[in-house]
């Protein structure tokens, strides 16, 4: 850890605060999030949007009732409820766009890919040829 990730760590009985990292408990889940308790008895909720950096659609996958779990402090919402976000805690390196060419580990599907698109440009290329030629766009030649 960092020394600013460590500066950010507070004990749970302290004061909760947006941005601060604390620890807290699960107390009930939901089909769109997870309420959990604070060390200092307040309660908030973490919404299922921010449970993972992956859709979720079964939260019991992530988190189980009476767990213990590190999540960041996001603020209160417009009742005065807590709000926290567990996908904002772990950090996770951002994943590489799909279509940007780079070498993948799995060379058998890159070698696929690329007779694929080979095969898939001489079509397009002989198809479009065809078409001028039933037009009459070529030129003759005497």
């Amino acid at each position: 850890m960092t020394q600013e990730e460590n500066e950010q760590e507070v004990d749970v009985s302290d004061v909760v605060e947006q941005g601060n990292i604390i620890e807290v408990e699960v107390t009930n889940i939901a089909d769109f999030g997870v309420f959990v308790r604070c060390g200092n008895g307040e309660e908030g909720l973490i919404h299922i949007s921010e449970v993972a950096n992956e859709f979720v659609t079964n939260i019991n996958k992530y988190v189980k009732l009476g767990e213990k779990v590190k999540v960041k402090v996001l603020g209160r919402n417009k009742k005065g409820k807590l709000e926290f976000s567990i996908k904002k805690v772990v950090d996770t390196k951002p994943k590489k766009a799909l279509f940007i060419r780079s070498s993948s580990e799995n060379k058998e599907f890159e070698d696929v890919l690329n007779k694929f698109l080979k095969k898939s440009d001489e079509k397009q290329v002989d198809i479009r040829r065809n078409m001028k030629k039933k037009q009459g766009i070529t030129k003759k030649k005497y």
